[in-house]
């Protein structure tokens, strides 16, 4: 009965390239692109064909971990190069993705509590709302949702919101 799991070319315990996308998960291209951005290393070649050691699994997987994470590609190669050069830049990236990734946070709760807040709405028709014609009006003048919305209920930004006790 033949395997289900992925042929490995154990030549050397070098991969090829559809080998080592099969095994990480991801399209040849994909891994052509890395090694264009310099976020994996040039592999040998054998007769004109990439062979991978098979520790380049593992830093695909950590380059789909950061993408996970919410690095970019160009974060990526930026904090694989602090690793080794400058150890205190790779904790300012991480400081800096982190900030990103709260904002992000914000701005996504901010659009579920104004969502959840519509489903609630009294008003048949949401354009009929005061508070979503206020929120109209707070947009246009360049304020962003989550302060809009904030104050629509009497609070400052920061201030915890109890927006999703309250009806339209």
């Amino acid at each position: 009965m033949p395997s289900s799991a992925p042929e490995v070319n154990t030549q050397g315990g070098l991969l090829t390239i559809g080998e080592l996308a099969r095994r990480a998960g991801v399209t040849a291209s994909a891994l052509r692109y890395y090694e264009e951005l310099g976020l994996l290393p040039a592999p040998a070649r054998i007769s004109g064909q990439r062979r991978y050691p098979e520790s380049a699994a593992r830093l695909v997987g950590a380059i789909l971990l950061y993408s996970d994470a919410g690095f970019t590609l160009a974060e990526q190669k930026a904090l694989m190069a602090s690793r080794t050069s400058a150890p205190d830049e790779w904790s300012q990236l991480a400081r800096r993705k982190v900030a990103e990734l709260d904002e992000q946070i914000a701005r996504a709760q901010a659009a579920r509590d104004a969502i959840s807040h519509g489903l609630r709405c009294p008003h048949e028709d949401i354009t009929q709302c005061p508070n979503f014609n206020a929120g109209i009006t707070a947009r246009l003048a360049g304020q962003p949702l989550s302060r809009s919305h904030q104050r629509l209920h009497g609070q400052r930004p920061g201030e915890a919101t109890d927006s999703t006790q309250r009806a339209g």
